[in-house]
């Protein structure tokens, strides 16, 4: 139990025990005055009574507060669930409208990622021609440098040959190379 409730109880029932400790007194009869005449009635009793009605108003007071407050708390229960729910659904839009979104991008990723592997593809094979025609070119420019000297290992050994004299006052000689 509450504190509050425990405190009430304690009080009722002192206020009972107090009572049929002094019935006697509650009974004893008294002029009570109304404003507009007097009455011979035990004053104990009568105000045990209001205290009776007093009381009895104040429980229907509380019970009829404690009723309202469930029934606020039961409709703000069930608007809170169907906002939840509400909620959920719009969270569960979001997540599918953000799946959909993340598929169209990926979608286009995947595209661009495919034109880029075809740009570098077609670049390589490219640059791969290009290397293969560079190579055949050495490769025939030095077959014809090594037929060359091979003729002219074959001609015999080279001679050395003066070069005309140049405007200096010094000659000077030159082997002819025409590797």
């Amino acid at each position: 139990m509450k504190k509050r409730t425990l405190l009430i109880l304690l009080v009722l029932l002192a206020l009972g025990a107090f009572t049929t400790l002094n019935w006697t007194a509650f009974m004893a009869p008294t002029t009570l005055s109304l404003g507009v005449a007097d009455v011979q009635a035990p004053l104990g009793l009568v105000m045990l009574a209001f205290m009776t009605v007093l009381i009895t108003v104040f429980l229907i007071y509380v019970v009829t507060l404690q009723t309202t407050v469930l029934l606020d708390t039961r409709r703000h229960n069930q608007e809170q669930q169907s906002n939840r729910a509400l909620a959920d659904k719009a969270e569960a839009s979001r997540f599918t409208e953000l799946r959909a979104y993340m598929e169209v991008e990926m979608k286009k990723q995947a595209a661009l990622d495919a034109e880029s592997l075809a740009a570098v593809i077609t670049r390589v094979n490219r640059l791969d021609q290009d290397f293969h025609q560079a190579l055949e070119q050495s490769s025939n420019s030095l077959a014809a440098y090594i037929g060359e000297l091979e003729n002219r290992l074959e001609n015999g050994p080279h001679e050395l040959r003066p070069e005309p004299a140049s405007t200096a006052s010094t000659a000077s000689f030159a082997i002819r190379n025409d590797i």
